[in-house]
């Protein structure tokens, strides 16, 4: 392409960016509802539509590292929906991605911190999908590709900080090569630091029994709820706190008003054969395990609650994976 016909592509963009905007802002709503789905715990999912001013930017670094302009980059600029989750712990980003690939098509997955490893070094680590809304995808398509980010907290606040310090400031030139070896050092410490998240949460939640609680009824305690669940499905990951609260009103909303009515309902629901009917490919949340249990026991009474009015399609659809299964 011709300066010209960059200049056109650049013009075409930025007419383009208000659709853009909103399908951001739709991508971002479906993919922190599939996760919330999912029950996997995390810290957030955000997203951003390439400014106009960006995309032109990224034109010209684009043609600088070729050294030509023969390239569209309406096509070849893949980041023009943006979508960053960050997960608490680094064992929760196989489970995302996973989910990912199972409402996406997957055009690119790298593991950026896992590439860095293989050269023996420690760095940015972060992994990045593109994934499409069509199926029989094989290339970037702007209208139906989004690219994604999947982060832990500590991995996030590395690159956040790498970056303002590179670019959003004058390092001088005798003191390069000694902030590249903090860099590293600090990405190092990172990386053991995720690893001992991770196993702080799971031996947390291996710790954890089913016990006596305070069965003053009315409302079921979230907390109370978070330790009972963490014991009945011990193999469970935690789930977002706010979840816990919404389950306790949605049982309430049932009639459940202590631990103990839970146990009662839950007597003959066999959670194993709930799962192996669930069919999940990742270790579901512990919420997430116990309103596939509801699922089973009151089944389309728990549908139409009136907690559930936004969700009602989606929990028909676990509803008949379950079958007539009790």
């Amino acid at each position: 392409m011709s300066r010209k016909s960059l200049q056109r592509a650049n013009a075409t963009y930025a007419s383009r960016h208000p659709r853009t905007v909103r399908r951001t802002d739709e991508t971002v709503r479906r993919i922190r509802a599939i996760v919330d789905d999912a029950g996997i715990n995390y810290l957030s999912v955000t997203g951003r539509a390439k400014s106009p001013a960006s995309f032109s930017a990224k034109v010209v670094r684009r043609a600088e590292q070729l050294g030509h302009t023969d390239f569209d980059p309406l096509v070849e600029i893949t980041d023009q929906v943006g979508v960053r989750i960050v997960t608490y712990t680094l064992s929760d980003i196989e489970p995302v991605a996973q989910l990912l690939g199972d409402h996406y098509t997957v055009l690119e997955d790298r593991d950026m911190g896992r590439e860095t490893a293989s050269e023996g070094r420690f760095g940015y680590a972060s992994r990045h999908m593109l994934i499409s809304t069509d199926t029989d995808a094989t290339g970037y398509e702007a209208s139906k590709c989004v690219s994604v980010q999947l982060r832990t907290v500590l991995q996030h606040a590395w690159a956040e900080f790498e970056h303002d310090a590179r670019y959003k400031g004058e390092v001088p030139s005798e003191h390069a090569s000694e902030l590249d070896r903090r860099f590293t050092l600090a990405a190092g410490l990172i990386e053991l630091a995720d690893r001992e998240f991770s196993v702080i949460r799971d031996t947390l939640a291996s710790g954890v029994r089913e016990r006596d609680f305070d069965d003053a009824g009315g409302r079921i305690d979230p907390r109370e709820l978070a330790s009972f669940l963490a014991g009945r499905y011990a193999d469970s990951r935690f789930s977002r706190v706010d979840h816990y609260v919404d389950t306790a009103d949605l049982l309430t909303e049932l009639g459940v008003e202590s631990i103990h009515d839970l146990r009662v309902e839950l007597q003959g629901v066999s959670s194993e054969r709930v799962s192996r009917a669930m069919g999940y490919s990742f270790p579901p949340g512990a919420v997430r395990r116990l309103e596939d249990d509801l699922l089973a026991r009151f089944r389309e009474r728990f549908v139409e609650l009136p907690g559930n009015a936004e969700r009602q399609d989606s929990l028909r659809g676990r509803l008949q994976r379950l079958g007539n299964l009790l």
